[in-house]
């Protein structure tokens, strides 16, 4: 199977821009010490799309994505701060 994702042009003056498909539902929680992800199909594919946009050429170390229940993440979910090294 083969899936295409497009994801927005890096640019260092605007930062990395993160769009997700409407009806996305992720949620975050800490159990133990594990970080447990739930998502739907929409979620799961809006978190890909948003590590393929880090992951892309030109993006230096230290950029990042903030998801709180504020950004993009379902209400009472723990905040996940994806970087890259």
């Amino acid at each position: 199977m083969k899936i295409v994702i497009e994801i927005a042009q890096y640019s260092p003056n605007n930062g990395i821009a993160i769009e997700w498909l409407d009806g996305s539902i992720v949620e975050s929680k800490i159990v133990g010490n594990t970080m447990l992800l739930k998502a739907n199909k929409e979620g799961l594919t809006s978190l890909a799309q948003s590590l393929l946009t880090l992951a892309q050429e030109g993006v230096e170390p230290g950029n990042h994505i903030h998801f709180d229940e504020f950004n993009l993440l379902q209400d009472g979910s723990s905040e996940l701060v994806i970087e890259r090294i």
